[in-house]
C-alpha cells in the first residue's frame, strides 16, 4: 500500500561547487581536499558532529594495522593523527605503531579542520533525494528540523557509507545477504578500571592473533600475524557463559580493547559483533542497537567478574550509533577484485596507495612486510550517472576487496581522490570521467598524498 504526497516546492538554501554527503573519514577527507584544491564545498552530516565512524560510532583505532615496515599514503590520514595528538585527543595504541584517536576529542579536531578550510558545515541534515537533470546530479534534498531543503552543486560526492545518493540516483549497487555481511558492532568504553591490575593480567597471559579463531569465529591469517601480540579478550566471557552470567546466546561476545588510561578508562571496547544486521534497514538497525547494548552490558558483567582490574568498572558510554562495516558497493567503472587487494595491484589512475591490510570475511592480514596496493580512480565512478563520485566503503569491488577498502584509513584515501578529482572537473569544466588524471595526481601529491 502507498499514499500519494502532495506536490511541494522545496527552498534552495545553498549553492556551492562540491556537495559532500556524509562526514566520516571518506567524506571529511573529500571535503577538506576539495577545499584545499580551491573550490567551494558544503559538507552534509545527519548527526551533530563530523567524523562518522570515529566520532559517532566510537571506532578509535584509526591505524591499528601499522607496523615497522607498513607503507601508507600519508595525506589526511597522517594529519588526523598528528592533529589529534597536538590537541590531546590521542594516546598510543596498544598493538601497533599508531595513536588511538579519542572519539570525543576528535569532534573538535574535525570541527577545526572544517572551519579552517572554509567548508560550509551543514550538520543535522539527512540526505533524502538527489536532484537530477537527465542523468546528471545537480544537487541534493535534505530533511531536518527545518523541513526539506535543496542544496545545489556542480559535483556531488556520496560518502554516506551505504551508497545512498548513488542508489537513489539510479546507479547499480550490490549488497550481500545480511547473514553473509561482515558483522556490525556496538562500541563502548568503561571507567573505574584498575590499570595496574589490568596490565598485570595482560602481561601474565598475553594474547596473539592466533587466539582470535575458535569453533564459533574462524579467522584466516597469512601466518605471519599469528604470534604477534593482540589486545584480545575471550576467556572472561567463556567463564561467564559457563557460570550463567551471560544469558545472551550471541557467540561473539569477544574481541579487542583499545587503550587503558591512567584515569581508569578502558576505551574502544570492540567486544560485541552482531551478524545479520542490515545497515540500510531501520528495523534491522533497531534490533541491532537494542541487542547490542544488552550484549555489551553482559560483557561488562563478565569483565567485572573475571578480568583482574575490572571489578569496580562500569559503563562510561556507548557510541551514538551502531557500527556498520558492510552494505552496498556500487557497480563502478572498475570494481576491485580479490586478486587486486591480495597481489599488490597497480593502476595508472591511482589516487593513493593502501597497505596490505585485509580485515573481514574471515580474513585478517596485517601489513608487516611493506606490501601495498593502488586505489584506482575508476572505482569511485558509478556507471551511467554524471556529476557523482562515491568515496568510502561503498566504492566498487568484491567482498574481499571491501574487507580492505572499508577500513577508515582507506576511506580517507578514496575521499582525498574524490575531492581532488571534483575540484579538477569544476576548474576545467569537464565531466568527472574525463578529468586529467595526471592533474588529479599532482594535486594529491601537493597535499602530501603518496599516489604510487
Amino acid at each position: 500500500m502507498f499514499i500519494s504526497e502532495p506536490q511541494r516546492k522545496t527552498p534552495i538554501v545553498h549553492k556551492t561547487d562540491v556537495i559532500v554527503v556524509g562526514s566520516g573519514p571518506g567524506g571529511l577527507s573529500a571535503a577538506i581536499t576539495a577545499a584545499r584544491a580551491g573550490v567551494e564545498v558544503a559538507l552534509i552530516e545527519r548527526y551533530g558532529c563530523f567524523g562518522g565512524n570515529i566520532t559517532a560510532v566510537g571506532v578509535e583505532g584509526f591505524a591499528w594495522y601499522r607496523h615497522e615496515k607498513t607503507i601508507e599514503a600519508g595525506g589526511l590520514a597522517f594529519e588526523y593523527e598528528e592533529r589529534a595528538k597536538q590537541q590531546d585527543a590521542a594516546v598510543p595504541e596498544s598493538q601497533s605503531l599508531s595513536y588511538e584517536l579519542d572519539s570525543e576529542g576528535f569532534k573538535i579536531v574535525a570541527d577545526n579542520l572544517v572551519m579552517e578550510n572554509g567548508i560550509r558545515p551543514m550538520l543535522h541534515r539527512s540526505f533524502c533525494e538527489p536532484i537530477i537533470e537527465g542523468n546528471k546530479l545537480t544537487g541534493v534534498i535534505t530533511e531536518s528540523k527545518a523541513g526539506r531543503e535543496a542544496i545545489i552543486g556542480k559535483v556531488v560526492i556520496d560518502a554516506s557509507g551505504d551508497a545512498d545518493v548513488a542508489r537513489r540516483s539510479g546507479a547499480k549497487a550490490f549488497k550481500a545477504n545480511p547473514e553473509n555481511m561482515i558483522g556490525a558492532s556496538v562500541m563502548f568504553h568503561m571507567s573505574g578500571v584498575n590499570k595496574a591490575k589490568f596490565v598485570e593480567e595482560i602481561n601474565r597471559d598475553p594474547q596473539t592473533y592466533s587466539d582470535w579463531s575458535d569453533k564459533n569465529w574462524q579467522v584466516t591469517t597469512s601466518g605471519k600475524e599469528d604470534k604477534m601480540f593482540s589486545p584480545f579478550l575471550r576467556k572472561p566471557f567463556e567463564r561467564a557463559k559457563e557460570c550463567g552470567l551471560i544469558e545472551n546466546d550471541l557467540q561473539t561476545i569477544t574481541g579487542t580493547w583499545g587503550a587503558i588510561h591512567d584515569s581508569g578508562e578502558l576505551t574502544y571496547l570492540n567486544l560485541v559483533h552482531l551478524s545479520g544486521i542490515d545497515g540500510t534497514d531501520p528495523n534491522s538497525l533497531t534490533i541491532g542497537e537494542i541487542q547490542g547494548r544488552k550484549a555489551a552490558m553482559e560483557a561488562i558483567t563478565a569483565l567485572k567478574s573475571f578480568m583482574p582490574g575490572c571489578s569496580e568498572g562500569k559503563l562510561r558510554n556507548f557510541g551514538m550509533t551502531i557500527g556498520i562495516r558492510d552494505s552496498f558497493k556500487i557497480d563502478a567503472e572498475y570494481n576491485l577484485k580479490d586478486e587486486d587487494v591480495k597481489n599488490e595491484c597497480r593502476f595508472d589512475d591511482s589516487i593513493g596507495i593502501y597497505p596490505e591490510f585485509i580485515d573481514g570475511y574471515g580474513i585478517l592480514i596485517l601489513p608487516t612486510t611493506g606490501r601495498y596496493m593502488h586505489i584506482p580512480y575508476r572505482t569511485l565512478i558509478p556507471k551511467k550517472i554524471k556529476g557523482l563520485l562515491v568515496a568510502g566503503r561503498a566504492i566498487g569491488g568484491s567482498n574481499i576487496a571491501h574487507a580492505a577498502t572499508r577500513n577508515m584509513s582507506c576511506c580517507t584515501v578514496t575521499g582525498q581522490g574524490a575531492g581532488a578529482a571534483a575540484a579538477e572537473a569544476i576548474k576545467n569544466k569537464v565531466n568527472l570521467e574525463d578529468v586529467n588524471i595526471e592533474n588529479v595526481q599532482a594535486e594529491l601529491k601537493r597535499q602530501n598524498v603518496r599516489v604510487f
